[in-house]
């Protein structure tokens, strides 16, 4: 698998109020596996990641979104939390960005509240699913099938619950990445 991700990068679209874990864990998960994954966000400097029940640490914006396309990239990863994908799903150009990783086939995986993100891109409508809880009649709703399970793959398409899902998300995620685009 080692040669399949040679030359592989990974966009992780997020801004302030990420879940940290679900940024920190895939991420260096991603590197590990020699995967270059840039933190992309609306806003150039750092975004602040909430850390369970408070504030953490300042994650480096490595591109900011106006300078990125989907083009630049393998994959699409979604951090969850209360806060990110709350401002993400009211950003058309982020949108716009998760949208183009859905029309070109290409991996995206998503864990915990960052299905609303997919939501409002137009990308969950037939697909089975997973996500926190809370999130699965949102998910119903737009059409999704939605199963409680700790990682749950559809078409490229990586979703998990919670910060317990991040070993078993951040291999199936790398599994996607490796096939590359899918149909």
């Amino acid at each position: 698998m080692t040669q399949q991700l040679e030359g592989k990068r990974v966009a992780i679209l997020a801004t302030h109020g990420f879940e940290e874990s679900e940024l920190a864990v895939p991420r260096a998960k991603l590197q590990k596996q020699g995967i270059e994954v840039h933190v992309v966000a609306p806003e150039a400097g750092s975004i602040r990641a909430w850390a369970e029940s408070d504030w953490g640490d300042d994650y480096a914006v490595d591109r900011r979104l106006d300078d990125v396309s989907e083009h630049d990239y393998h994959a699409l990863m979604l951090p969850g939390g209360l806060f990110n994908p709350d401002a993400l799903r009211q950003d058309e150009k982020a949108l716009g960005f998760v949208q183009a990783f859905f029309q070109a086939g290409k991996p995206v995986g998503a864990i915990c509240h960052a299905p609303w993100v997919l939501i409002n891109a137009g990308g969950v409508d037939g697909r089975r699913m997973t996500s926190y809880p809370s999130v699965a009649q949102d998910l119903r709703n737009a059409g999704a099938e939605w199963v409680d399970e700790q990682v749950v793959v559809d078409n490229g398409l990586v979703t998990s619950r919670k910060p317990d899902d991040l070993d078993a998300f951040g291999s199936k995620l790398v599994e996607e990445i490796a096939e590359g685009r899918h149909g």
